[in-house]
């Protein structure tokens, strides 16, 4: 469904362009892995900051750049739309590995020419043991690899991947330019007082700063010669003068300050795009879109420069140009983003700091440009709260109809609030975007999980602790649980609590080993001087640069744990029609067989989470909290060293990864089978909320959402015809609003089952 009456269609070109995008085959793209490899052997003597500052200037004066015929914006990531480049740097070896699989995996297919593959072959040597990746895991802890292969946790991409799940300071380069942060970084050197040793650091990651931005500015300009000379080339008067108008702003920014919409828009993909060729993480954020360019539209719609039909246009085509951004991950990686998912969101709505409604003409542009684009990049999130324009969120509702999951609704009465708690000033905490497929953070001032995630199975712990710390699978023992067979429902209690301190005590050690390689082989100086403090205490992200500093790890299946511990209380222990022994054999059958069918219609019947019932609810809640708990002691590798706000908080933001994570475990007590899919976020277990959607929402007002604050995911899925008519869609404006009111959650989003 389209909806053209409403949304209106694409131009002809951005149609066009959009199909072109679409139709490409990604291909493993080796330019950037050969140039950053020539980079690094001419710098082997600089300290990493420099070196990555080189490598970065490198690129961007010997990569390949093109304009497509049909765009209005330039810049590209590889040497072809959608091609994936290599960071080799991060590592090589699941390339290499893979390099004959890439065609035929599942999930992320890439295409791989014969040359690409010699390419690649002939700079491994380099890398051998000379990578982030090697030198990681040359620090990890031995049982993390076991705990790996028999799927308690998982942290592939935390030393596959740099930096990204954040928003730079949009706001400020576009009024800036990158000549400000020039001028800026040149008085940070010369304000440095030489005989304190900080300094040293200090004076490298300037200099550093003023590589990459005068390298910046060459590559602005290359594609402004390319724009220049294309229109000598030109025909057609229109696209010529269009051409010409293209080659006179790359001219201009990023390194001048933008002073009309096209110029805000070039500047910031520009940046969006540099940042992902500097690093390869994924989940690179537009912040608060609508805020800080709804300036330079007002301005050119009152002065005649913009019409919005321009607009929408010029919006199109970037997030046409958003989804050209690719990126080469695992096949285990793969499992769990199939897609090739990058999570680049826009937000838009919300309150301003003076906590009035936010939303302006341009909100509105941005929800009907995706509408017309339906494309998967980049995601949509609206910041939603009780004073919200209703005509507004009328729109959001109309986006929604169209069933492909946009926008995700993220609850400012929830998320501000848990700002607030953790230290974050007011201010900030109201300026908040999402940075990721659901995580949030503030714009500019945030390092949430600049490396990545450790992805904690909680599924898989429930499993060792029936089995008393024995996988079953592997028949290895992971913890130490005493071999008594459980008495009471406390006792399992009790294991659950001791296993999940285990594990996660496990995975902050391994988070902090990860981000200290990764301060000392991996610094980002041009993503690092977009965020504030780096400037002013001379850090990068990685150091403690950031203003706040907060990592979660992603808890996969609290749900289906707090399903299950609610079978094992009320049957076995509270109710004694079944023995643990009955269920386990039931379980190992994967419910087949006479006795394994009773049984599970027995534990089928136990209430599930997401119905509104108080018993199962409250044990879920438990479960939660038992996480939460642990918090206070946690700190990051970067608390004390510059960052105001440095600690832990919790996230169940699987957006996919529940999926794969749940082929790690066999059945549980809840009445799944073996293999099958755990639940996502606070999800309710597939197929088990019977009783609605408003009793899934009373079951997840429950839980402490106000403490998971990194990311606490509710998907809600419709009926294809649900929304559909008038009728259908004034019941559904009640229920959203509804939940609106008792601010149950902090995202959702929601599809249409077709």
């Amino acid at each position: 469904m389209e909806n053209r009456e409403h949304f209106g269609s694409l131009t002809a070109r951005m149609k066009a362009f959009r199909e072109e995008v679409l139709d490409e085959k990604p291909y493993v793209d080796a330019e950037r892995a050969i140039l950053a490899t020539q980079a690094y052997q001419e710098n082997q003597n600089q300290p990493r900051v420099m070196a990555r500052a080189l490598m970065l200037k490198k690129i961007l004066e010997n990569m390949t750049i093109y304009i497509e015929d049909k765009t209005l914006l330039a810049g590209n990531q590889a040497t072809k739309n959608v091609n994936a480049p290599i960071f080799p740097e991060y590592t090589m070896g699941f390339v290499l590995k893979e390099l004959d699989l890439f065609e035929k995996r599942d999930g992320d297919v890439f295409y791989i020419t014969e040359e690409t593959k010699q390419q690649l072959r002939d700079i491994a040597p380099f890398w051998e043991n000379n990578n982030l990746r090697a030198r990681g895991e040359a620090l990890l802890p031995e049982e993390v690899s076991v705990f790996m292969e028999t799927g308690v946790f998982g942290m592939e991409g935390k030393l596959n991947a740099g930096d990204a799940h954040l928003a730079v300071n949009y706001p400020r380069v576009l009024k800036e330019g990158l000549c400000g942060y020039e001028r800026r970084t040149r008085a940070c050197l010369a304000a440095l007082d030489l005989t304190d040793p900080d300094s040293i650091d200090k004076t490298m990651f300037y200099k550093a700063v003023l590589i990459v931005i005068d390298a910046v500015r060459t590559f602005a300009l290359r594609y402004s010669a390319l724009a220049r000379e294309l229109a000598k080339k030109e025909a057609d008067g229109a696209r010529r003068a269009e051409l010409l108008e293209m080659s006179r702003i790359c001219a201009k920014v990023p390194y001048e300050p933008a002073d009309s919409f096209r110029e805000a828009v070039q500047s910031v993909w520009f940046i969006q795009l540099i940042l992902q060729i500097e690093s390869n993480g994924h989940s690179l954020s537009y912040g608060r879109f609508d805020q800080y360019m709804y300036p330079y539209y007002r301005a050119d719609m009152q002065s005649g420069r913009l019409t919005r039909e321009d607009a929408l246009e010029l919006l199109t085509c970037l997030w046409i140009k958003t989804l050209t951004i690719n990126k080469l991950r695992s096949q285990a990686h793969t499992l769990s983003s199939a897609g090739s998912p990058m999570y680049q969101n826009v937000t838009i709505g919300g309150q301003t700091t003076d906590k009035k409604d936010a939303v302006n003409e341009l909100s509105f542009v941005v929800l009907q440009s995706v509408a017309q684009t339906r494309l998967t990049q980049p995601n949509l999130t609206v910041r939603y709260h009780k004073n919200l324009d209703p005509k507004f969120f009328d729109e959001c509702i109309e986006v929604m109809r169209l069933g492909f999951g946009m926008p995700a609704l993220n609850n400012d009465e929830i998320i501000i609030p848990s700002f607030i708690n953790w230290g974050v000033s007011e201010e900030d905490a109201y300026n908040y975007s999402a940075i990721g497929c659901v995580e949030t953070g503030v714009p500019g001032m945030y390092g949430h999980r600049a490396t990545g995630m450790t992805y904690v199975n909680w599924g898989k712990v429930l499993e060792i602790v029936l089995n008393h710390g024995n996988d079953p699978k592997t028949d290895i023992k992971l913890i130490d649980l005493g071999d008594k067979e459980y008495a009471s429902y406390d006792e399992v209690w009790a294991a659950w609590e001791k296993a999940l301190k285990y594990y996660s005590d496990l995975a902050v050690e391994s988070d902090a080993i990860c981000d200290r390689a990764l301060v000392t082989y991996d610094a980002d100086p041009f993503a690092s001087c977009f965020i504030d403090n780096c400037m002013a205490l001379g850090k990068t992200l990685k150091e403690g640069g950031c203003k706040y500093d907060v990592i979660s790890q992603s808890n996969i299946g609290p749900c289906i744990v707090g399903n299950s511990l609610a079978v094992v209380k009320k049957l076995v222990f509270e109710d004694k029609t079944l023995s643990m022994d009955e269920l386990m054999k039931a379980m190992a059958s994967d419910w087949a067989g006479e006795e394994g069918i009773r049984i599970h219609k027995m534990v089928m019947n136990v209430p599930k989470f997401g119905n509104d019932e108080d018993y199962v609810d409250e044990i879920v809640a438990d479960v939660f909290h038992s996480y939460l708990k642990l918090l206070p002691d946690y700190h990051t590798e970067r608390t004390g060293k510059g960052p105001e706000v440095s600690c832990y908080t919790m996230s169940t933001s699987n957006i996919t990864s529940y999926v794969p994570n749940g082929f790690d475990v066999n059945a549980t007590p809840d009445g799944r089978y073996a293999g099958t899919p755990l639940n996502e976020g606070c999800s309710p277990t597939q197929g088990t909320d019977t009783h609605g959607p408003t009793a899934v929402i009373n079951s997840v007002s429950k839980l402490p959402n106000d403490q998971v604050a990194a990311g606490q995911l509710l998907n809600m899925r419709f009926a294809s015809g649900a929304l559909a008519g008038e009728e259908n869609l004034m019941e559904f404006v009640a229920f959203l609003q509804t939940d609106k009111a008792i601010t149950v959650f902090e995202d959702y989003g929601f599809s249409s089952a077709q």
